[in-house]
């Protein structure tokens, strides 16, 4: 049987390095690159550990241990213990992921691939073929830039979802319960007295507000400047919001100054009274995740309390 053992090394060092190096990316640590080299060197070693008179220990679990306490102190240090544990638990759910995106890629094409006391081999009569290794080789790199790249996309939608908060708003005796987003990108302030504006998409809340209010917000350019005109009992309440979008001119929104607006955060909730809410006819989420836009300001300067 042919043993092509500086292939086989070749690629457990750059498996072990795209392993940390992704450990390192879902970590979020700035590692030297040196640091990575000599850490994929210490458990490239492993596969000389089993051609060598101590084959029998190269497959013992607590021998694998040992290396991988050493590939990640060697890799990023030790500061203090929990950091050096998420380190280690974090490189092994690397390995775990990619091994089984691999063996899922296997049974996917049907090669002729298994792992063997946690290592990757072939079913042939020596150590690899070069279909085999083509697979590896090409396979690895591909499952590895996928799983990262799902990785992001859990990260983002995570904060995405992070900032998606509760919201009540109460007018006179109309009280809304909606989902807001939090966005900086929502800078609308009231031009007079520089109240926050909160984007609210009114079209599943007509019914809540009074038919002339949602007949001047369709129409705004009707509406006089005398807001005043109006005859219903929230004329007092009624504000032009001029905004800008994207490639438009300047427009304005219809604006009411409810009673109050409370947010609802995971760890506190926050009483908004100087604020202003916008109606907006245009649909803000077409997945229906969120109902409102909320200005940033609404959750920095107002008062906070912690949540029951």
């Amino acid at each position: 049987m042919y043993i092509y053992l500086d292939v086989i090394w070749l690629l457990n060092f750059c498996f072990d390095a795209l392993l940390l190096l992704l450990t390192a990316i879902i970590l979020k640590r700035k590692v030297n690159k040196w640091r990575i080299l000599v850490s994929s060197f210490i458990g490239s070693l492993l596969v000389l550990l089993m051609v060598s008179p101590f084959a029998e220990y190269s497959s013992h679990p607590f021998v694998k241990f040992l290396f991988s306490l050493a590939i990640i102190g060697v890799a990023f240090g030790y500061k203090r213990f929990r950091f050096f544990i998420q380190g280690l638990l974090t490189f092994y759910f690397t390995t775990f992921m990619l091994g089984g995106g691999m063996i899922g890629v296997h049974y996917f094409f049907e090669f002729e691939m298994a792992f063997l006391d946690g290592t990757l081999v072939t079913n042939s009569s020596s150590f690899g073929n070069p279909i085999s290794w083509g697979f590896v080789m090409i396979g690895f790199p591909i499952v590895w830039y996928f799983s990262k790249n799902r990785l992001n996309d859990i990260e983002t939608k995570k904060i995405f979802y992070d900032q998606i908060v509760k919201v009540m708003i109460e007018i006179e005796d109309v009280t809304l319960n909606v989902k807001g987003l939090v966005d900086n990108g929502n800078q609308l302030l009231d031009p007079i007295t520089r109240s926050p504006v909160m984007i609210l998409d009114v079209n599943k809340y007509e019914n809540f507000f009074p038919k002339m209010v949602i007949e001047q917000s369709k129409n705004i350019e009707l509406i006089t400047d005398n807001l005043s005109d109006t005859t219903h009992n929230w004329e007092n309440r009624l504000r032009l919001i001029p905004y800008r979008g994207v490639g438009q001119e300047h427009q304005f929104l219809l604006a009411i100054k409810p009673d109050r607006i409370t947010i609802y955060q995971e760890r506190e909730t926050v009483e908004v009274k100087k604020a202003l809410l916008a109606l907006n006819h245009t649909i803000l989420s077409t997945d229906d995740e969120y109902d409102c836009i909320i200005h940033p300001n609404m959750i920095i300067s107002s008062s906070a309390k912690p949540a029951s």
